[in-house]
């Protein structure tokens, strides 16, 4: 099966970023024009702009705004970063454009690179992430990590595509991902755009899923990675890695290598970001109060003893993820 790319989640124009809205996938298919370093801060912010991936490449072209507005390079990068504070991609795509800057060149050249960086890293992802799966066909995935978080095919969902480029067999069950529903509301549509088969479940459905022997591997993205192989992902991706050690079902992380993170050295030390109590309260008849108090943390930390594997654009790491992650660094 051919997949090809149903939507294109940012394009520089010129004077500007073009993104697609994705608060508002799948009920439409909007674009934002962003000219200013404080609109591309505000789409990050509410979400427009999402995916670890597109993240970083957002931020870097939000610096390339910000500086040639005259602000400081080093305000303008602490004004991205601090947008969401969880996600390394974001840090470093906004750093390498900043030190650009400050040795004189074109901070412009660095964002179009990691354009084209991330639509590379993402087809090694998925090439080394289908061999690694092979004979995988039911996959369980978390959030959304396709062609709307990335600029490629995406990190976890890329592996999905490529098994289906290859004439693999291959079905995914989606969480719906709470409280914003990223992986019904994107992961869902992504899939279907693509025909893949997508069969759609509540969160609180995954661990029957795994230890009822409908579910071959778990496939998940990764926000940061630390330099053991504690990784942040979206909320819900900690009780995944724990129900599918339960069921010995396998517990892939898939992410580009910019999400690694050497100078991390264990989860306890990754910054997770806290959202705002109305993302889980809502609005409307049955809402619960306004003052309801509500833990809403945008990720949660799964520890690298329940990983099985963590798919790069360099290789597969395996156990001891320490010493992986430092000789592939090397």
């Amino acid at each position: 099966m051919a997949v090809t790319r149903a939507v294109e989640s940012i394009a520089w124009t010129g004077d500007g970023l073009t993104v697609l809205d994705q608060r508002r996938v799948p009920d439409a298919t909007e674009y934002l024009r962003l000219r200013t370093l404080d609109e591309v801060v505000e789409a990050i912010a509410t979400l427009a702009v999402r995916g670890a991936n597109v993240l970083g490449t957002a931020g870097a072209f939000g610096f390339v705004l910000g500086v040639r507005a005259g602000l400081d390079p080093d305000e303008a990068a602490s004004r991205v970063v601090a947008a969401r504070p969880t996600a390394v991609n974001l840090q470093v795509a906004v750093e390498l454009a900043r030190e650009a800057q400050l040795r004189g060149e074109d901070p412009l050249d660095v964002a179009l690179g990691l354009l084209e960086e991330d639509r590379a890293a993402c087809a090694a992802i998925g090439e080394l992430g289908r061999r690694e799966l092979a004979g995988a066909d039911r996959l369980l995935t978390h959030c959304n990590t396709g062609a709307l978080a990335t600029t490629g095919r995406g990190t976890a969902l890329g592996i999905v595509h490529a098994k289906a480029a290859a004439g693999e067999p291959v079905r995914v069950y989606a969480t719906e991902t709470r409280p914003l529903r990223q992986g019904a509301r994107l992961t869902v549509w992504e899939l279907q755009q693509a025909g893949i088969p997508v069969t759609l479940l509540i969160d609180a459905a995954a661990a029957a899923a795994l230890t009822g022997g409908l579910i071959d591997a778990v496939v998940v993205g990764a926000d940061r990675i630390a330099a053991n192989g504690d990784t942040a992902n979206k909320i819900g991706t900690l009780a995944l890695a724990i129900a599918a050690h339960h069921a010995g079902v396998p517990f892939y992380v898939a992410a580009t290598w910019n999400a690694v993170d050497p100078a991390t050295p264990d989860g306890a030390a990754i910054p997770i970001e806290q959202r705002d109590a109305s993302e889980v309260i809502g609005i409307g008849a049955g809402a619960p109060a306004a003052d309801t108090a509500v833990w809403n943390p945008a990720f949660d930390v799964t520890p690298a003893a329940l990983i099985t594997g963590i798919v790069t654009e360099r290789g597969v790491l395996h156990p001891p993820f320490g010493p992986a992650i430092a000789g592939l660094a090397r």
